[in-house]
């Protein structure tokens, strides 16, 4: 197997230690270099305490441009230090997996809303291929530019993408997203710490939450139509993984063996993509894995006064720092690089 060289952005991060710990195990890739904006000269193991002894690298400050003899670089940056480190890169042959959402929408005015600024590369976003091998996994073959998925957008995207392929999903989508602390950052805040953390639930930025824009793009390219998304995010007192909770409706005619049938098909080939049997999905079979697990309960037929359609909702879980992170980065190097796309990836979660 041929051998690629990658380097990781953000390496002292939830986002970047698990790409890091990932690829040091990785048959074909050698990682090369670790950079972050902390611990800078010290041992990776100074802040990723599960590497001791595993390495010899060490953090390195970031560089403007990429780094000589480097096939693949994976950022696991804010989308804001993304820009620059692409601006940077973007005139050299190396490949770019970007973990941000400095590049996941097509729309420069969606993101302008979303992000509450104009990109500053908009040029450049129809370049980078999305990174949900789910939905474009043709188009992330031999890709040089990659932009992965929120890890909310995944989860959602994941839940509703039978919906979208049958035909069926169409107009105002309500969604429910309840995350972990981890997806906040390494850095602890008012409403990541623990004491705080631990025994509430709150609800932040409805309706405004940047994975949003890109959630629409992505089902609308799977075949929804006159998509808008309404989606409120949940803090859940814990520390990895998303439960996902999507409300949608389908036709009347529509019944539950053409359902189960939708989502056989959209799934039946998908390696990381689990159908529970005899209940929905929850985050504990997931979390430490790159799998998720989708499921749905469909309802009975409005009333025809209030349009006659069937309530169906679509419930998703997975690991917001693998299947929702660094795991599907690497899914994504995988397919980049012709190699299989499992690889390094296909451990179950730790249960419980």
């Amino acid at each position: 197997m041929k051998r690629f060289s990658a380097a990781v952005y953000g390496g002292s991060g939830y986002l970047g230690s698990e790409a890091v710990r990932r690829l040091l195990a990785h048959p074909a890739v050698d990682l090369a270099h670790v950079y972050a904006a902390d611990h800078i000269g010290e041992p990776l193991s100074s802040a990723l305490l599960n590497l001791e002894g595993k390495t010899t690298l060490r953090f390195e400050a970031v560089p403007e441009g990429a780094p000589p003899g480097v096939d693949i670089l994976l950022l696991a940056l804010p989308h804001s230090v993304s820009h620059r480190i692409v601006a940077g890169a973007v005139d050299s042959q190396v490949r770019i997996i970007d973990m941000s959402g400095a590049f996941r929408v097509d729309d420069a005015e969606a993101y302008a809303k979303f992000y509450g600024e104009p990109h500053p590369l908009p040029h450049l976003l129809r370049e980078f291929v999305y990174g949900l091998p789910e939905l474009g996994r043709d188009a992330l073959r031999g890709a040089r530019f990659v932009a992965s998925p929120g890890c909310f957008a995944t989860t959602i995207e994941l839940g509703l993408l039978p919906l979208a392929r049958a035909g069926w999903l169409s107009g105002p989508v309500q969604c429910v997203g309840m995350t972990g602390s981890s997806g906040a950052g390494a850095t602890p805040t008012l409403t990541t710490h623990h004491p705080v953390r631990a025994g509430n639930l709150r609800a932040y930025r409805p309706l405004t939450h940047t994975h949003a824009p890109e959630i629409r793009e992505a089902l609308t390219r799977a075949g929804g139509r006159d998509l808008e998304i309404d989606f409120v995010p949940v803090a859940a007192p814990l520390a990895r993984g998303i439960l996902a909770t999507s409300f949608a409706s389908v036709p009347a005619e529509v019944d539950m063996t053409r359902v189960q049938a939708a989502f056989a098909a959209a799934f039946a080939h998908e390696r990381f993509v689990i159908m529970p049997e005899k209940r929905l999905p929850e985050v504990v079979a997931v979390v430490g894995s790159n799998y998720a697990e989708v499921g749905f309960a469909l309802g009975e037929p409005r009333a025809k006064k209030s349009g006659g359609a069937r309530p169906v909702t679509c419930v998703s879980a997975l690991d917001n720092l693998v299947k929702g992170g660094a795991g599907q980065a690497i899914q994504n190097l995988n397919l980049m690089l012709g190699i299989e796309e499992s690889v390094g990836l296909s451990e179950p979660g730790a249960y419980p």
